[in-house]
């Protein structure tokens, strides 16, 4: 294994171990809740990554048609997804905490993001449908193109634009505003953490889809 993949374990069990035994300041409503910054809101931004990188990918693959980029933006998307969807789990335990419900329509963020990820759903459906690697790859990689640059929109600007309960909306403080240096010191390696945890996941999905295409080709 790799240098760099033995650091990143060493670095996530640390921020684990630390980030569920630091005191912490206690805030109002959140309470020892506020713990959960340190997993949900890393696994947004890990998430916000992997989709960058499938953007990227798919780019290039529209570009010079290889498909090892097509392959690439799959694995970050699927990444990204996973990661995603751990997000709409975190927060949807954080609501019923915070909130007292599991999941609320009322909430523009927590449905906007639940959209967004049926659009990364709906991108894997989209694969399924064609026999064709070519045609398959090309169509995936504008569809993929076309689904990252919503994320933005759907999960920064518009809710930041209606009445929402949830941090960062209109009318209520951003967690960086109420973000005490104790959660700074965890929450900031545990972004770092999560990155490097989907990197791994997609340096090994693309070895394994590699072997898996050599083995197949009778190579």
């Amino acid at each position: 294994m790799k240098a760099w993949k033995y650091i990143v374990a060493g670095w996530m069990t640390l921020v684990i171990v630390l980030g569920f035994s630091i005191e912490i300041p206690q805030i109002d409503i959140l309470e020892q809740t506020a713990r959960n910054l340190f997993l949900h809101v890393p696994m947004w931004f890990t998430m916000m990554v992997a989709f960058a990188m499938a953007f990227y990918y798919s780019v290039r693959y529209l570009n010079d048609e290889h498909m090892k980029w097509d392959r690439k933006a799959e694995t970050a998307t699927a990444v990204g997804l996973v990661f995603g969807i751990c997000g709409l789990l975190t927060g949807s335990l954080w609501a019923r905490f915070t909130w007292g419900t599991w999941w609320t329509f009322a909430e523009p963020r927590m449905n906007l993001s639940a959209l967004a990820m049926l659009i990364f759903v709906a991108y894997f459906i989209l694969r399924s449908a064609f026999t064709d690697e070519e045609k398959k790859a090309k169509i995936s990689a504008v569809y993929n193109i076309f689904g990252v640059t919503t994320i933005p929109f759907l999960l920064y600007i518009i809710p930041r634009q209606l009445p929402s309960l949830h941090p960062g909306a209109e009318g209520n403080p951003a967690f960086s505003e109420i973000t005490a240096p104790e959660l700074r010191l965890i929450f900031y390696p545990a972004v770092i953490g999560f990155i490097g945890i989907a990197v791994w996941l997609m340096d090994i999905v693309n070895r394994y889809k590699q072997v898996k295409e050599l083995s197949e080709s009778g190579l």
